[in-house]
């Protein structure tokens, strides 16, 4: 799973019994995983003393320390769930009252976000199959952009919805195929097995700090398709503690998908 993880950041992450060099070694944790996908500084913690620094991470490979993750810490085995052999029943699903399109084919390792944050675990909702939302839930989308990604989806890929409301900020999108086409480079040949896996973030976004956009307008049905893209905006000329407090509070990852690429 560190491969995946590494495949999704963007810089080499080990699991803790995997590294060389405990003393000089960097800890990812995480609840900053949001920042560390989609900032372009990564959130590190020295274990010996506990401070949390940020580095920009075009300068991570100067600093030629580990970075490592403690897997009883990130992973959360027991909500594990394997949708490759699951069939796809057209059963709608809701989660937040948005449409929830399960993973089918993918295998879903859960990431260890329950009693993380100081509002408590209404945002997941409740455990177990649903069909429903629960009251003050998130819904879920995938993958979710950095900021420079952003740009080539709203620039060359997308146009904007009614009104322009598109911009600068992270990007993700409810539906698990519009997240493919744009996560291509999203994946990792395992030293384990040799085979090459796909990896896409699974999200819950706070409702009330997304805008909802469209994809580019069908000519063919004279409209916007719905619901393509959820952005949470990030403006321009804000400090980074700024943009670390917008990113915490509206994007929690919960889940990593992979999918062996045959």
């Amino acid at each position: 799973m560190a491969e995946a993880l590494s495949a999704i950041v963007g810089v080499k992450i080990k699991l803790e019994s995997d590294v060389s060099h405990p003393e000089t070694a960097w800890k990812l944790d995480v609840t900053d995983l949001p920042v560390a996908t989609t900032l372009n500084r990564l959130p590190l913690i020295y274990p010996v003393s506990g401070i949390k620094r940020f580095y920009p991470k075009n300068q991570i490979s100067y600093l030629r320390n580990e970075i490592f993750v403690t897997p009883d810490e990130i992973f959360h085995p027991c909500y594990d769930f394997d949708f490759r052999n699951v069939m796809d029943t057209k059963e709608e699903c809701q989660r937040g009252n948005e449409p929830y399109h399960r993973p089918y084919g993918w295998m879903r390792f859960a990431l260890k976000v329950k009693n993380k944050y100081a509002d408590g675990n209404t945002w997941l909702g409740s455990c177990g199959w649903r069909n429903h939302s629960v009251s003050g839930e998130w819904p879920v989308s995938c993958h979710g952009t950095s900021l420079e990604g952003a740009q080539g989806i709203s620039t060359s890929y997308y146009r904007a919805g009614p009104r322009d409301r598109f911009g600068r900020g992270i990007y993700s999108t409810p539906d698990l195929a519009v997240a493919i086409e744009y996560t291509k480079d999203k994946q990792f040949t395992s030293e384990m097995n040799g085979k090459t896996y796909k990896v896409i973030l699974q999200n819950r976004i706070n409702p009330l700090e997304r805008v909802i956009i469209s994809e580019r307008f069908d000519y063919v049905k004279n409209s916007y398709p719905e619901n393509q893209y959820w952005l949470v905006e990030v403006p321009e000329g804000i400090s980074d503690e700024e943009e670390r407090r917008i990113v915490e509070n509206a994007i929690r990852p919960y889940g990593v998908l992979i999918k062996e690429i045959m």
